[in-house]
């Protein structure tokens, strides 16, 4: 054993320090290099404590944070450049209707014509908004559409700084101009809102990840909900309206008595909006400097609503849908609006939409005005609009109830409680509030604050409800800014017969307001009805996109180096494709309808011919996606 160890110990002393062992020798620059690798290598890859599914779990919520940021800036926005503008508004005519003001401000410059012309620019001119409400959100985008119009209503508020015809009726008419678009991309804003919180809430689901059609009635609950904030925020717009009247202009104000002093009748039996209301309003002349001080604090409100649109609001595309909403032809995006009302549904919802536009008007023009400053005075103005704006406010939030009850629920529950009071108000009369009726009227002051926030409940659940139901039927996004522009323009139709029927008798206008809610009941219950039966319904075709446009996802299809008889070629090549395609959909859908029992299209009853057949595949290829939707529903 002794002997061992010693033998050992005599080759170790014999090895040469540093040798390699069994005779293998290691270049040092292949160890160094395999060192720098690996340190390459731990320094690049992932780190030991890093969770994959956490960190993609934690972007996606920072997502959705983003999308509640865009619904609440939009909203914000909104409600603050309408708060400037209906204060402005309101303010303005008061000052203006005063014969004193007029006279030693301005002279004969004639204001009461200038305004006379400037709500005529305001209320006349959305008619032709759906001209070109659709081609101009489409070639802005929504979120810059949204920008643009805060920024012609702040050039309103930046006219009245020098008040003649030259600035006011221009500003007015751009106002009329850009109301449908600011509206039709507020609702197209929050329903594509919805529709990405879902997307990013269900980011694991298939159909998300491949950009797929999701399943019917995925968004419902969440346009239920953004709709729902939209109001709740946009309504307090009538609130933070009355600040100049309350702070500024109540002080300036005479006694009602004066103001109401010719006043013989007011409510269902007066005509016009306040008959022999007197001319002088104002008991003194508020300062110049005053009213220009007022007038910039309305001016930095509405610069406030700009820079929130531009700087909190996401865009509600992503640009590759940007590229291809524009490059289906500005033809087929002017075409398309009317082609979406051949849509029974949308049909049906028009009578709605005229009444949306009507009862908000007469909120104001008729019960607060006509029925409330005459018999209460001027100076309560202000509370009875503050009451009508809260409870509307908080009102919105009943929508909610939409995520438990049927849809019918909330927008026939708001007609029916319009329906009553309407009725109520063609029975009552008020007394006017003047020195000369003996003994002198009890306050009607509690009973037409009851009234008007029993009309905000109304109004609520009405405008809620619409906005609401049109996101559920209409989910496809290339459809949103169509179905909303059509929306708002029948709102503006009936803004413009409210302007209309201002001299006319009250109990007229609640006649028509009357008629035109009972035609709203029944046209929507027949619209609940047919889709119940499932009667298919019509949508036309959305173009696909031209692919060889300028732009960077397009720029493999634009070869600068063929002649023009192979781009001809191509061109014929594509279109024998396309009608191709269109005859094996005709086949489909004929195929389709024969299954299914439905009627011949309108199409298929023309003459032969290569128009006609284009029109038979167009509408066979609109009901068979109709009867394939409901399918997909049901």
């Amino acid at each position: 054993m002794a002997d061992a160890i010693a033998e050992d110990n005599i080759y170790r002393e014999a090895e040469v320090p540093g040798a390699p062992r069994n005779g293998i020798v290691e270049d040092p620059a292949h160890v160094a290099e395999s060192n720098i690798q690996e340190q390459v290598e731990e320094f690049l890859g992932p780190h030991p404590d890093y969770d994959e599914e956490e960190e993609e779990r934690k972007y996606y919520r920072r997502k959705r944070l983003g999308v509640v940021k865009n619904v609440a800036g939009a909203s914000v926005a909104g409600m603050i450049i309408y708060s400037v503008y209906l204060g402005l508004l309101q303010m303005q005519l008061i000052l203006h209707y005063d014969e004193t003001y007029r006279e030693v401000k301005y002279g004969t410059l004639g204001l009461e014509d200038i305004d006379n012309k400037m709500l005529m620019g305001i209320n006349v001119t959305p008619i032709i908004g759906l001209l070109y409400t659709p081609v101009l959100i489409r070639f802005l985008g929504t979120k810059w559409m949204m920008f643009l119009a805060s920024g012609i209503y702040a050039l309103f508020v930046s006219t009245n700084y020098w008040e003649r015809y030259y600035t006011l009726v221009p500003s007015a008419v751009a106002i009329g101009a850009a109301i449908v678009p600011l509206w039709a991309s507020l609702g197209n804003y929050i329903t594509r809102m919805a529709q990405q919180y879902y997307e990013f809430k269900n980011y694991k689901e298939e159909h998300v990840q491949e950009q797929k059609k999701p399943p019917k009635g995925a968004f419902h609950q969440y346009i239920v909900i953004f709709q729902s904030v939209f109001y709740i925020i946009f309504h307090l717009c009538f609130v933070f309206a009355e600040f100049p009247m309350v702070f500024f202009l109540n002080t300036h104000l005479s006694d009602s008595n004066h103001i109401l002093f010719n006043v013989k009748i007011c409510g269902a039996n007066s005509h016009g909006i306040i008959p022999e209301l007197n001319k002088t309003v104002l008991l003194n002349l508020p300062r110049a400097l005053v009213l220009i001080e007022v007038e910039s604090v309305l001016m930095g409100a509405a610069f406030l609503a700009m820079v929130i649109f531009l700087v909190l609001c996401g865009a509600a595309y992503r640009p590759t849908e940007e590229i291809d909403l524009r490059s289906i032809g500005w033809g087929n995006i002017f075409q398309l609006p009317f082609k979406h009302l051949r849509d029974y549904r949308l049909r049906l919802l028009c009578p709605f939409f005229v009444y949306s536009g009507f009862e908000m008007f007469f909120a104001i023009n008729g019960i607060i005005l006509s029925y409330g400053v005459c018999s209460v005075g001027l100076s309560k103005l202000w509370l009875m609009v503050m009451v009508y704006g809260l409870s509307s406010s908080v009102c919105s939030s009943l929508s909610l109830c939409l995520l438990r009850v049927p849809r019918h629920i909330t927008l026939l529950g708001g007609a029916v409680l319009h329906l009553g009071l309407i009725v109520g108000l063609m029975c009552w009369s008020p007394l006017p509030l003047n020195g000369n009726i003996k003994p002198p009227p009890s306050d009607p002051l509690p009973v037409l604050l009851v009234l008007t926030a029993l009309w905000g409940l109304g109004t609520a659940l009405n405008k809620t409800s619409l906005s609401t139901i049109l996101g559920m039927l209409y989910e496809d996004k290339e459809r949103l800014d169509f179905v909303f522009t059509i929306y708002h323009w029948w709102q503006a139709i009936a803004i413009f017969i409210v302007y209309l029927w201002s001299n006319l008798a009250m109990r007229a206008k609640l006649s028509i307001l009357l008629l035109t809610l009972l035609l709203a009941m029944f046209c929507y219950w027949r619209m609940e009805r047919q889709l119940s039966k499932k009667v298919p319904f019509r949508l036309p075709r959305i173009p696909r996109p031209r692919h060889k446009v300028k732009g960077y996802r397009y720029l493999e299809g634009d070869n600068s180096d063929e002649s023009d008889s192979e781009q001809s070629g191509d061109e014929e090549r594509e279109r024998d494709d396309e009608e191709g395609q269109g005859t094996e959909e005709e086949t489909l859908g004929e195929a389709s309808t024969r299954a299914d029992g439905d009627v011949t299209s309108l199409g298929s009853q023309k003459s032969p011919g290569p128009h006609g057949r284009r029109r038979r595949r167009d509408d066979v290829y609109e009901q068979a996606g109709a009867r394939e939707e409901y399918a997909q529903r049901m």
